[in-house]
């Protein structure tokens, strides 16, 4: 019979589980056995003592076989992609079209947002019609059918990682590294993609602050699809400022189009050139970084992204005009508009991702709890980028909202947000790295 104390008490002084006491305690979890007070316990217990590799890869294991899994043909090279998540971060949205249209599958399992903006799965829930919780079998004839398929996560698949991130949620556990990766890693394996390339995020606006702790995510996701004789490779990305132009769901699906059209700000772009290229390179159809972003940088100016874009849309029963597709026509956006302007000529030295998010959550476009409601039209829009120059009473930033209670917050965080100097920050690194490559 498990002995659920002896197990907290055994993590608690620094000891090591073996496999088997991990498969007995998820499964404790799962049928009720072991109450969620002796799980919070071993959690927190976890928290400050951690795991090793060997019990890290046994509980993600535990995670991934305790529901459902999706399915490839053995031979099939299916890829995933992961952003730890930030603000602005649209990325998913248009890596996934230039990857697939150049014929590497991509089987992407998402969420929708907790925190600052909504996730890939809200953004794409701004146009109308589009099915974005697929059954298992219709996920998989549709990557196999056009390449790239988009899904909410099925409560089916890894339920045990669910029961544990609602716990860790609550009882001030999420911070934990061997926590974080094997939540991650064990949807990706019960997801049915084989090759992974994770966008680990640092920064003011990232979940992890620190580059350091950052760095050791990475790592520790890198080593531990690997030891599930999964490829991966991981890019350390900078989020001390949001990414791109627009913040805000609707809005971020615009910008999304407006970088497969070839436009859109000059950060995303690169950053989604660098993402597609790791796809490419751990796909095994480019030799260099360097082939791979030349080889996205033709999809877009082909136009074979943003065609495959419209196919997945398409696909999934989505409905986006030509006009929009064209750049002639917005997304729908907030009716009511308020501007942040600067109050000093200069150049933005700074632009605080952590400040915009959570005026993007003020407004409305952000959630404080799980299934809370969001307005996917609210936005924030930036005119200014760190490094530009800025006259007096210049606009900085343009809010469109439909609320005016929270009005006031958001435009203090706005304000607050930016930084005015006399002369123009030193540059930052986009991709600080890539961890899992020679």
């Amino acid at each position: 019979m498990f002995d659920i104390l002896a197990f907290i008490e055994q993590k608690r002084d620094g000891k090591v589980h073996d496999s088997i006491q991990i498969e007995n305690f998820v499964r404790g979890c799962m049928d009720g056995s072991v109450p969620d007070y002796q799980i919070a316990a071993w959690l927190m217990a976890v928290y400050f003592r951690s795991l090793n590799s060997e019990e890290l890869i046994s509980f993600t294991r535990a995670l991934a076989d305790s529901g459902d899994k999706i399915v490839f043909p053995e031979d099939m090279v299916v890829l995933d992609k992961h952003s730890t998540g930030g603000v602005g971060d649209k990325t998913t949205l248009i890596v996934i079209p230039i990857v697939s249209s150049l014929g590497v599958p991509i089987a992407k399992l998402s969420g929708r947002g907790l925190g600052f903006t909504g996730g890939t799965i809200d953004k794409l829930s701004s146009i109308p019609g589009i099915s974005l919780q697929l059954e298992a079998r219709e996920f998989i004839n549709q990557v196999m059918e056009i390449g790239c398929a988009i899904s909410g996560h099925s409560k089916a698949l890894a339920p045990a990682e669910g029961f544990f991130y609602a716990l860790r949620d609550v009882t001030g556990t999420v911070p934990s590294i061997p926590l974080i990766a094997s939540s991650i890693v064990s949807k990706k394996l019960a997801g049915g993609a084989n090759r992974f390339v994770f966008d680990v995020k640092f920064g003011n606006g990232a979940f992890m602050k620190k580059k350091d702790e950052s760095i050791a995510l990475a790592e520790t996701l890198v080593g531990l699809a690997k030891a599930f004789d999964k490829k991966a490779l991981a890019l350390l990305t900078n989020m001390n400022a949001p990414l791109g132009r627009w913040v805000g769901n609707s809005a971020e699906v615009q910008e999304a189009l407006d970088i497969l059209r070839g436009d859109g700000p000059q950060d995303t772009r690169n950053l989604c050139l660098s993402l597609s290229a790791a796809m490419l390179l751990i796909a095994d159809q480019v030799k260099t970084m360097e082939e791979g972003i030349a080889c996205a940088q033709k999809a877009i100016e082909s136009g074979k992204a943003l065609r495959q874009f419209k196919k997945l849309i398409e696909f999934q029963k989505g409905r986006l005009n030509d006009a929009v597709l064209a750049g002639e026509e917005m997304m729908p956006l907030a009716g009511k508009i308020a501007e942040v302007k600067s109050d000093r000529e200069g150049y933005v030295t700074a632009c605080n991702a952590l400040n915009v998010g959570l005026a993007l959550r003020k407004l409305g476009g952000g959630r404080m709890k799980k299934g809370e409601n969001i307005d996917l039209t609210v936005a924030i829009e930036l005119l200014k980028k760190t490094k530009d120059h800025v006259d007096a009473k210049e606009p900085m930033a343009r809010i469109y909202f439909n609320n005016e209670n929270s009005l006031e917050e958001a435009l203090n965080l706005i304000r607050d947000a930016f930084v005015v100097g006399e002369a123009p920050p030193s540059s930052e690194l986009l991709v600080e790295r890539i961890i899992g490559i020679d």
